[in-house]
């Protein structure tokens, strides 16, 4: 790579970054429908790139997460949202999914899973555009326990791990149909961002250890240039996205989260038929 490529290369991980941050801290989600996209683009310039810059984009969006999402709950924590009783009931299906998850990643194309992803959060985003329209569910809902609550966690750790992103857009929808401030159910999923991020970086790292060929800086499946970028800029901006959070009132934050939706479901779209 020459001077020019090598600056490209840096100032795309930054800004992929800093946009990763704000989603963080913003939307409780781990930054992951950001970076990896960022790293697809990229990655393809870099000497020794492989069919596996995929499984690559993917673990270092991961490792990425681990970080994001701590600075985020830090943040939101010293204002009293997260629900840490949801991330202690939540973390042993969670991880238990994240295995699952890495143990399909290891042989699995996820082009048809992205296409299930992309419509799914197509239909979410519907209740944070037009909540009204699921006002008689209010008061109605609690939070998923037993079977439904081990279910869901448990789909939530493998879908993301899969994906390489931090679960922050069911957690929220689901946190918010059980009657809970969008400011929490923001707050906590970043907590389930960290609990999908670690185990699943882990894991890639290892899975990838042995394979040759893969983007330049790489350790296994992750990219430790781009995850050094990536965290550097994301811990700056996490925290601003965590006050802008604060500082709107709740129905605006659901329609921005909505307007949210839809772009993660056009930009997943366009990458399978990429």
């Amino acid at each position: 790579m020459d001077i020019q490529e090598v600056s490209l290369f840096i100032l795309l991980l930054c800004c992929a970054g800093l946009i990763a941050g704000l989603t963080s801290g913003l939307f409780g989600n781990g930054g992951g429908f950001v970076v990896v996209p960022a790293l697809l683009a990229v990655f393809p310039f870099m000497p020794n790139s492989t069919h596996e810059i995929m499984r690559v984009a993917v673990g270092t969006s991961l490792a990425s997460i681990v970080i994001s999402s701590a600075r985020s709950v830090q943040a939101h924590s010293r204002r009293g949202a997260v629900d840490f009783k949801v991330l202690r009931d939540w973390s042993i299906w969670v991880l238990l999914g994240v295995a699952v998850g890495l143990y399909i990643a290891s042989f699995t194309e996820s082009r048809n899973l992205i296409i299930v992803f992309a419509t799914g959060v197509l239909v979410y985003s519907i209740y944070f555009l037009f909540p009204h329209l699921f006002d008689r569910f209010k008061g109605k809902l609690n939070m998923p326990t037993g079977m439904a609550r081990a279910s869901l966690a448990s789909f939530l750790g493998g879908f993301s791990s899969l994906l390489g992103i931090g679960g922050g857009t069911i957690t929220v929808m689901t946190m918010v149909l059980c009657n809970r401030p969008v400011h929490q159910a923001v707050a906590t999923a970043s907590g389930i961002g960290f609990l999908i991020g670690l185990p699943g970086a882990i894991g890639f790292l290892i899975m990838g250890l042995h394979e040759p060929d893969l983007p330049f800086g790489s350790i296994g499946y992750i990219n430790i240039p781009a995850l050094i970028a990536i965290s550097a800029f994301s811990v700056i901006s996490a925290p601003i996205g965590a006050r802008w959070a604060h500082s709107l009132d709740e129905v605006n934050l659901k329609r921005l989260f909505g307007l949210y939706l839809v772009l993660v479901s056009i930009t997943m779209y366009a990458k399978t038929l990429s």
